[in-house]
């Protein structure tokens, strides 16, 4: 059994509130009796892209289990490689997707960058696209893969998110169906736990860590009113069971110190 802890979208920006929350769900998972075989962090890490709210991560975001952690639309790729991977240098290098691939025991954790510098919805580029071709053909096809990144690339039915979600999707369900062995799809983004498909694969949203979408059928006292802030942290783990069936579950955190 593989059991994968994904959370996302923590948005640290030097305040108590985002780091408080974001501790509680790494003091979790820290706490809990068995080895993880990975956590994921599906991007928004730090809330304006700047070196001191990587430097904050740097020092929450640490785990005994493998962790990855993955650009959202409020991070900036220069520093969150100079700062979180430590990859020193500016110019070229710095600008270009932040790219990642975990080998795991039995599972490959494939993480692509779907942030477009500047913007906030999300895009997977060329060189993204063939990477995640590659590392699909080198896994063999009995050796399940999961695809990580920030923006859904479908809708989720909530217009605040659908408007800003990862546009040209299909060129990644062409590359779907050359692989049989891609498992799933997981994203974040939304800051809503959230289940539905993407070219025949499950796609599977994390909860928000630093707040909570306010769904459209939910009320709102503005129109400006986008999340829930009095909401706990929440987690999801994805179960990959013996049989190859994928399960997830969502866990609320509580903060209990």
């Amino acid at each position: 059994m593989i059991v994968i802890a994904h959370l996302s979208d923590v948005h640290l920006d030097g305040e108590p509130r985002a780091a408080d929350r974001t501790r509680a769900v790494m003091e979790y998972l820290d706490g809990l009796p068995h080895d993880l075989d990975a956590v994921l962090v599906s991007g928004d890490i730090a809330d304006h892209g700047e070196d001191a709210e990587y430097e904050e991560a740097a020092k929450l975001l640490r785990s005994r289990h493998p962790l990855m952690l993955c650009p959202g639309n409020h991070d900036e790729r220069a520093a969150f490689r100079r700062v979180l991977l430590g990859e020193e240098g500016e110019g070229t290098g710095s600008a270009l997707p932040v790219d990642q691939v975990l080998r795991g025991d039995g599972f490959v954790l494939a993480v692509c960058d779907s942030s477009v510098p500047g913007a906030h919805h999300g895009f997977l580029e060329e060189s993204t696209l063939a990477r995640l071709d590659r590392v699909l053909t080198d896994t063999p096809r009995d050796t399940p893969v999961l695809v990580a990144f920030h923006h859904p690339p479908a809708a989720l039915h909530t217009p605040y998110v659908d408007e800003i979600r990862q546009f040209g999707e299909d060129r990644l369900a062409a590359l779907v169906e050359r692989h049989p062995h891609l498992t799933a799809f997981l994203c974040g983004h939304a800051h809503t736990a959230a289940a539905t498909t993407f070219a025949g694969r499950p796609l599977l949203v994390a909860p928000g860590v630093v707040s909570t979408l306010r769904l459209p059928w939910e009320g709102r006292s503005g129109a400006s009113e986008h999340v829930h802030l009095d909401e706990p942290p929440a987690v999801a783990f994805h179960v990959l069971g013996d049989d190859g069936r994928l399960t997830t579950h969502y866990r609320v955190v509580v903060d209990r110190r």
